[in-house]
């Protein structure tokens, strides 16, 4: 008996650390950092020559830790806004206590480093700084509008110019696939926003829905949305991306019923299925880069 209930209570603290890291956002990660290595960013026509490049695999690696860690520290700060915004998630991220947490966002850290230092010196540097730009957003940067949205977007892009810089590809193919990530993210970020609004407003967050309301958060969210559009247009006309052209045909009539959805409704149920609509967006969009090889 008690050796069930001593099972289920290390299975409910796996879960919980789980939670925290957002191990699933990680899993996701390091799929597409190499799905986007073999497919785009690699000049290399061999598939199993990237595969077998043990720096990619570093990489993805050193991004992961690096992220799960960066989870682990805005957790830490977050704690009582999510408590509001994500009552049950939170109490179950409470099963890890504080000093377990610090103690494996600095394992994490030290293991990132590792990895990264394994492929060069020049890589070591970025991911150093990746880690100290995770840690100053999240105790200080994420409070502010604007500025706090830009830079958590930058951050969840940043360790895919990792890997341009490794294969020191710079094309402004990929430069224009990345700046339609950029939109979508920012407007997912946006979207969250203003889901979390209560949240963020008793915890004196100062987002863009709790300084200018919601009407001008979704007057941003709609340039940002005509914005992705004129990338998809652009990257069709313009690019030769074989297949994946498909998933831009696709990305633009989206948009239209999100729109409307964005501005009949101001409900946290029609937002919340606005900001899993946008996962849904980017994991098809993570699939379609298969397509670019055909």
């Amino acid at each position: 008996m008690s050796f069930s209930f001593f099972n289920k209570k290390i299975l409910i603290k796996i879960l919980s650390l789980f939670s925290v890291v957002r191990g699933y956002n990680v899993i996701f990660m390091i799929f597409a950092q190499l799905v986007s290595s073999i497919f785009i960013f690699s000049n290399s026509n061999y598939v199993i020559s990237v595969i077998l490049d043990y720096n990619i695999w570093f990489i993805a690696l050193s991004s992961s830790s690096s992220i799960s860690a960066g989870y682990i520290i805005n957790n830490f700060y977050d704690s009582d806004k999510d408590l509001i915004n994500r009552p049950l998630k939170t109490i179950l991220e409470k099963e890890i206590s504080g000093r377990t947490k610090l103690f494996v966002y600095v394992f994490l850290n030290i293991l990132a480093l590792i990895f990264s230092a394994l492929v060069s010196f020049k890589a070591l540097l970025f991911f150093s700084f990746y880690i100290l730009g995770i840690f100053i957003y999240s105790i200080k940067i994420s409070k502010y509008p604007f500025i706090g949205n830009f830079f958590s977007v930058l951050l969840v892009i940043a360790p895919f110019f990792a890997i341009t810089l490794y294969y020191k590809n710079f094309s402004m193919e990929i430069i224009t696939h990345a700046s339609f990530l950029f939109f979508v993210i920012l407007i997912k970020e946006l979207i969250k926003d203003l889901k979390n609004l209560k949240g963020d407003f008793t915890m004196n967050y100062l987002t863009i829905p709790v300084i200018y309301g919601d009407k001008l958060t979704k007057s941003y969210i709609t340039i940002y949305v005509l914005l992705a559009i004129a990338i998809c247009f652009n990257l069709i006309i313009n690019y030769d991306i074989s297949l994946m052209v498909y998933f831009y045909f696709f990305s633009i009539p989206f948009f239209f019923p999100f729109l409307y959805l964005l501005w009949k409704f101001n409900d946290n149920k029609y937002y919340e299925t606005l900001h899993n609509s946008l996962k849904v967006l980017i994991i098809i969009g993570l699939f379609s880069i298969i397509l670019h090889g055909f």
